[in-house]
């Protein structure tokens, strides 16, 4: 094995099956890509120059608009001009590198929403405390340990990526460069690399929904033992569970396809792997800002306001 070349160049082969009509995919993608920036790039905005949302909870939101915003950016563009000009080159180097950014950007989907239900909780079952306890200060202790956690696992598992011999294809059947899809090419032995990938799995969003889940139990039980009339305290929750059910089914989904070998077609599986990323992206901040009531009353604003310009621009 020692003797045998590694492949130092890729393809990324994603909807090959599809032939002529990639380039109809190019429609579908680009409309996706449009309204994750600008969606995600209006309730930043809208959080960031409004000074009545800058409390911690609509700090976090800004965060997973961040996530949302960097993450198609990293690689729907080359995948747009692979489905127009069929440009499908990439580097090991760069393969794994943009491997590294996608997986740690997208880990803090899972991680975001975790510190969304600590804020919840906070503010939920010890309202009196909430503002010193979400205080910069005090949050930190909470939020160093998961950003640490997502840097080593992640570093570990690209880590032990890019050592391996890929000798006999250098096709990556995806459209850009994900874990399992480089690691399925390697001609030695990629145990290690399985578990290290099924590690990470347990350790980050499997780790973080069983926090969710607690705090979000425990804060029913709260509100239902209090006899309060205020329910209204849990519509913020009802916004974040929206978006956690979404964010873990299209996951779980991309997930198994997969790891469980049930005969579907290829195109099938790059499809859902690319949805797990891209789908979160246009639907959260679109969740978020009709559901969140002072976000909606600021985005409405907004719109009305640029509207009025146009009008009275052309008139």
């Amino acid at each position: 094995m020692d003797n045998v070349s590694s492949h130092k160049h890729f393809i990324l082969d994603g909807f090959s099956e599809l032939g002529a009509l990639r380039p109809v995919l190019f429609i579908l993608f680009s409309i996706m890509f449009i309204v994750s920036l600008s969606a995600n790039s209006l309730l930043l905005y809208i959080i960031i120059s409004q000074r009545s949302l800058h409390s911690p909870m609509y700090i976090l939101i800004a965060g997973m608009a961040c996530v949302d915003l960097s993450l198609p950016i990293l690689f729907v563009p080359n995948m747009l001009l692979s489905f127009l000009f069929d440009w499908r080159g990439i580097s090991l180097i760069g393969c794994l590198v943009q491997m590294h950014f996608i997986h740690f950007i997208g880990s803090f989907q899972c991680t975001l929403l975790a510190w969304m239900a600590l804020d919840r909780y906070f503010a939920i079952c010890t309202p009196l405390y909430y503002h010193e306890r979400m205080a910069l200060q005090r949050f930190l202790r909470f939020m160093i340990p998961p950003v640490i956690r997502n840097i080593l696992i992640i570093t570990t598992f690209v880590s032990l990526a890019g050592p391996l011999s890929f000798c006999a294809s250098n096709v990556i059947n995806h459209c850009f460069c994900e874990h399992m899809a480089l690691v399925e090419l390697a001609c030695g032995s990629t145990t290690i690399n399985n578990l290290v990938g099924l590690l990470a799995v347990f350790l980050i969003p499997v780790a973080d929904f069983i926090f969710i889940t607690a705090s979000y139990v425990v804060i029913f039980r709260s509100v239902l033992k209090s006899g309060r009339s205020g329910f209204k305290a849990l519509d913020t929750c009802i916004t974040h569970i929206v978006v956690i059910s979404i964010s873990l089914t299209v996951a779980l989904i991309a997930f198994l396809s997969y790891r469980i070998r049930v005969g579907l077609p290829a195109a099938i599986q790059v499809f859902f792997s690319t949805m797990y990323l891209l789908f979160p992206s246009c639907f959260n901040p679109i969740i978020y800002g009709v559901r969140t009531t002072e976000i909606r009353k600021h985005i409405l604003k907004t719109l009305t306001c640029c509207h009025f310009i146009h009008t009275v621009s052309h008139s």
